[in-house]
């Protein structure tokens, strides 16, 4: 790697003589300046320092760790005596008697303290020796990592083996062992990553997972082995990473056990297992395959791992994680300026053609082949890059270029770990320190060594890709989003909080859980391959609802009531418009958002491939409420049914409306057909029952009269239903015949009370509609079912103009034939009666004003009560109906708009005026339906998602929101004119 300096006899192995090379000096001066500080110190001398610092080879390797790396020249400067000592012994011999030394003096550490300060100064000098022997290049790479590997586990070992007895000296543990104390303890330490696979980074974590066995016979009865183990497991991670004036041992990430934003920092070996062969994931397989116990019980670490064996090594070719563990790896490049090979900045483990790139292409090969090949089950990259060769997986040219590259890369990977002891394989990222760096690593200046490793990670980047070639391409416009492993990743919370999340970091959390299965919908292994490739499509979608937050909220609530969610994924994977369609529905739509939050088996709706179908479903929705009345085996299964009914079919009009497969002309008539399919059923099933107590009346006859929205089929998703029941019967007897007798009146009373009560009441399958008879003869102050003959009555003497009015929209819904005919008889002579016309005109006036009184009309977005708005429209059609039906009884239609275009082609409208009020009308309804299909409650566009409002202005034909809105002021105001050109005094 860099220039030797002196070439010494090979038969003195003291440090001192084997040095071989030594970084190149960028500030001289200091340097020498900084040996001449050290040498005029009086241990110098003492320790025989200054006489081995005579020596060119000892003297330029101190001058280059004074130049460049002021953690080591630290370390150097601190302890002359223990600088000399590794200095005059041979490297090995002088790693040997430290270990030897710390696990002595740790035994017989007589408390947490003293331990402590026993591990911290091993630890120095144990850096100290490995930086000197690998910046010397007496050590290579291998030797290095090797070193830094014994030196953790011994760390390690030592540390658990002074906790152990603690534990059994407060006699909450039984050692079998006192001199062993590890020796069936019951708990084990597993090494994972680079320390599990013996090649420790110089400054880097190390991984571990800290398991036990539940029946340990360590431990005592009284005693409960989680909390005992947990306890151990913590002071364990004090002991190695708190920082005290002599620093720390090893930095300790636990987070590689399984799941750890849900489990304890130790683990049982039983849930271990349970986890990983049901939610392991592809990148835990990888990790898993570099697991080796370095601490505790032994026996119990390696009988683990044989048992696990199987999640790890499948027994076929497995090409589906070299695809999940490739699309971690793109997700990683995606815009985080390793898209490209740079020097400046590069980060040599995860940009391209780094290290992370070489361990990616060894161990997705292990993964694929392992299961049917044992020599391919290794955990040292290298060498098992020389077996996948020898296997004939792997060509001897990519043996040869990824090994000079890693073997490289590493190098420079501890050089910029030396220099301040920290975590990081990033470059130096100006030139004057690119420039000194360079020359810490032994190069004359930036170009060679930008040379140098252009051309190796050219190399990995090119086997690297010969591997993927065929993999499926990710979208890289987001910005990095990975969510794979148990931390968040910086530019993953940056392009999310770029995205619209208001809270990055617990989006990232939420996806990362599912990736851990923390959903029962995503727990396989294919759920989890789908989800990978699906979450970058998916977070964009949310991000353009307007609400990302609450879409991704919503989205994971729902996947905690489903069973299953991989026929979802996939499909909203294949389907950009379809993941927008949700994304609006999740982060906009709180009406349906919460039915697919509690109810999410209704997203079948979704996803069903009639959703561009025609709309008119009325014969579909009778003949499912005709299943259910046959197939329902009592009157709780019959409401559960038809609420499910309801809700499934409400769910799927309102996607398609939302989608704009179906105008929303088509989606009031589909709602108003679903609730008169409701209707018909309910009334069906509660006569059914209610003749099993009380019988029939003789002659016995009802009808249901549909009011408002429902009789004029213009429903919305939040429209109540407006009912009439209407009977007929032999009055010469008057009684039922069931085993229990009523009179007439009041067996259609109750009747009616049931039929409501089948209609409104709240299951546990939730509500299914309001109703409303307050339109029926006197209102709520008569009874609630009405006799033929005492209809038709009050509808010709005592009815208010209001109540005919009403009555344009009559329909009957359901109920015997010939009383429906001869209610719609009744209805249209009511209608078609002369009036007189001035007073007609006067009350429709006044009751309009009357409402705006009440319930006001300046709320804009009130398109029903707002001045100019649904009201005035409806009015105008009513009067034009009640005043010229006597002369022209076809102009009568229960539709509003119908009513209207019959109208204008009797002349009683000009052409102008009735294309005004039906232009009008459609976008007042177009509007209204949308707002209905998203939003609980007043609509707000200042609260309203940018997707939703997006939705609504493009229903209504308009190409934005501001737009749309403009457009409704105008309306209202010529609506409103010809309203009071039409009726006003």
């Amino acid at each position: 790697m860099s220039a030797k300096v002196h070439q010494r006899s090979p038969d003195d192995h003291s440090l001192a003589r084997l040095l071989q090379r030594a970084p190149k000096l960028s500030s001289p001066r200091r340097a020498r300046d900084r040996m001449t500080d050290i040498l005029a110190k009086p241990d110098a001398v003492a320790s025989g320092l200054a006489a081995l610092m005579e020596e060119e080879p000892v003297r330029t390797l101190l001058e280059g760790i004074a130049d460049h790396s002021p953690y080591l020249w630290h370390l150097a400067q601190r302890d002359l005596a223990r600088l000399t000592r590794i200095l005059i012994l041979a490297p090995d011999e002088s790693l040997r008697a430290l270990l030897t030394s710390m696990r002595d003096s740790c035994a017989a550490a007589r408390d947490d303290i003293e331990a402590m300060r026993v591990l911290r100064k091993a630890k120095q000098e144990a850096a100290l020796l490995i930086a000197i022997a690998d910046i010397g290049g007496v050590w290579n790479l291998i030797a290095v990592t090797g070193a830094l590997t014994n030196f953790a586990d011994a760390v390690i070992a030592s540390a658990l083996s002074f906790l152990l007895r603690q534990e059994a000296s407060s006699g909450r543990l039984r050692l079998r062992d006192a001199a062993n104390p590890e020796r069936d303890c019951g708990l084990v330490v597993l090494a994972l990553g680079k320390h599990g696979a013996g090649e420790l980074n110089y400054s880097s974590d190390t991984d571990i997972v800290v398991l036990f066995d539940l029946t340990a016979q360590s431990v005592p009865d009284m005693v409960e082995p989680a909390s005992l183990f947990v306890r151990l497991t913590k002071s364990l991670a004090r002991l190695m990473q708190e920082r005290t004036g002599d620093g720390y041992v090893l930095r300790v990430d636990l987070r590689l056990r399984p799941d750890p934003g849900s489990t304890a920092i130790a683990i049982s070996t039983h849930a271990a297992r349970d986890y990983y062969e049901s939610v392991g994931q592809n990148w835990e397989r990888a990790a898993m395959i570099k697991a080796r116990p370095i601490a505790g019980d032994i026996a119990l670490g390696d009988s683990f791992l044989a048992e696990l064996a199987p999640f790890i090594w499948r027994k076929y070719f497995d090409y589906a994680a070299i695809a999940d563990i490739h699309a971690m790896k793109r997700q990683i490049h995606a815009v985080r300026g390793h898209a490209e090979v740079a020097i400046a900045g590069h980060n040599v483990k995860l940009g391209r053609g780094g290290i992370r790139e070489i361990e990616f292409f060894v161990q997705t090969q292990q993964l694929i082949f392992g299961g049917k090949r044992p020599q391919l089950r290794g955990s040292r990259t290298l060498d098992m890059l020389v077996a996948l060769a020898h296997d004939g997986w792997v060509k001897k040219t990519a043996v040869r270029d990824l090994t000079a590259a890693y073997l490289f890369l590493r190098e420079i990977e501890h050089r910029l770990q030396m220099v301040e002891d920290e975590q990081t394989q990033r470059l130096p990222s100006t030139d004057d320190a690119l420039q000194q760096f360079a020359r810490f690593c032994g190069f004359a200046g930036v170009r060679s060594f930008s040379n140098r490793l252009m051309r190796h990670l050219r190399n990995v980047e090119l086997h690297y890709a010969r591997l993927f070639e065929a993999a499926p391409g990710l979208d890289s416009a987001l910005g990095s989003l990975v969510f794979t492993g148990v931390v968040d990743d910086p530019a993953t919370i940056i392009t999310l909080r770029n995205l619209g999340f208001h809270d990055p970091a617990r989006a990232a959390e939420t996806v990362r859980g599912w990736h851990f299965g923390r959903r029962a919908a995503v727990q396989s292994a294919r759920a989890r391959e789908v989800l990978t490739e699906l979450v970058p499509g998916l977070l964009e979608a949310f991000a353009g609802s307007g609400e990302p937050d609450t879409a991704l909220a919503t989205f994971d609530t729902a996947l905690t009531h489903m069973p299953a969610a991989v026929e979802l994924m996939s499909i909203l994977r294949s389907s950009k418009e379809l993941r927008e369609l949700f994304a609006d529905i999740l982060g906009g739509a709180p009406r349906l958002a919460e039915v697919i939050s509690m109810r999410p088996h209704v997203l079948d709706a979704a996803i069903d491939p009639s959703l561009s179908g025609d709309a008119g479903r009325g014969h579909a929705y009778a003949k499912r409420m005709e299943r259910l009345l046959l197939g329902a085996r009592s009157a709780e299964d019959f409401l559960d049914a038809s609420r499910e009914i309801v809700q499934e079919e409400k769910f799927l009009i309102g996607v398609r409306t939302l989608a704009r497969a179906i105008d929303p002309i088509d989606a009031g008539r589909a709602y108003s057909e679903l609730a008169e399919s409701v209707v018909d059923a309910s009334l069906q099933h509660t006569e059914a029952v209610f003749q099993l107590e009380y019988g029939c009346v003789p002659g016995g006859r009802c009808i249901v009269l549909g009011m408002g929205k429902l009789g004029s089929r213009e429903m919305t998703a939040a429209s109540d239903i407006d009912l009439i029941l209407i009977y007929d019967f032999d009055e010469t007897q008057p009684e039922s015949d069931g085993p229990r007798r009523l009179h007439a009146l009041q067996y259609y009373a109750r009747l009616t009370q049931r039929l409501i009560s089948t209609l409104t009441v709240a299951t546990r399958r939730g509500p299914l509609y309001e109703v409303d008879m307050r339109l029926r003869p006197s209102g709520n102050k008569g009874p609630v079912a009405t006799q033929w003959r005492a209809f038709a009555e009050y509808q010709i003497t005592e009815a208010e103009t209001w109540e005919h009015m009403a009555l344009t929209r009559a329909r009957v819904i359901c109920g015997d034939a010939s009383l429906s005919l001869d209610v719609q008889r009744t209805i249209r002579a009511v209608l078609t009666s002369p009036l007189d016309e001035d007073a007609l005109r006067r009350d429709v006036y006044d009751m309009r004003r009357l409402i705006a009184q009440e319930r006001g009309e300046n709320n804009p977005w009130d398109l029903k009560l707002a001045a100019g708005g649904l009201i005035d429209i409806e009015f105008l059609a009513q009067y034009f109906s009640l005043r010229y039906a006597a002369m022209h009884s076809e102009i009568l239609d229960v539709d509003t708009n119908a009513a209207i275009a019959n109208a204008t082609g009797k002349a009683l409208l000009t052409t102008r005026d009735g294309e005004l009020l039906r232009n009008a009308h459609d976008l007042y309804g177009a509007v209204t339906q949308m707002m209905r299909l998203a939003i609980n409650g007043p609509f707000d566009p200042k609260s309203c998602a940018a997707g939703v409002l997006r939705r609504i202005a493009a229903v209504a034909g308009i190409p934005d929101f501001a737009r749309l809105e403009r457009d409704l002021i105008a309306t209202r105001a010529e609506v409103r004119a010809l309203f009071e050109k039409t009726l006003g005094p």
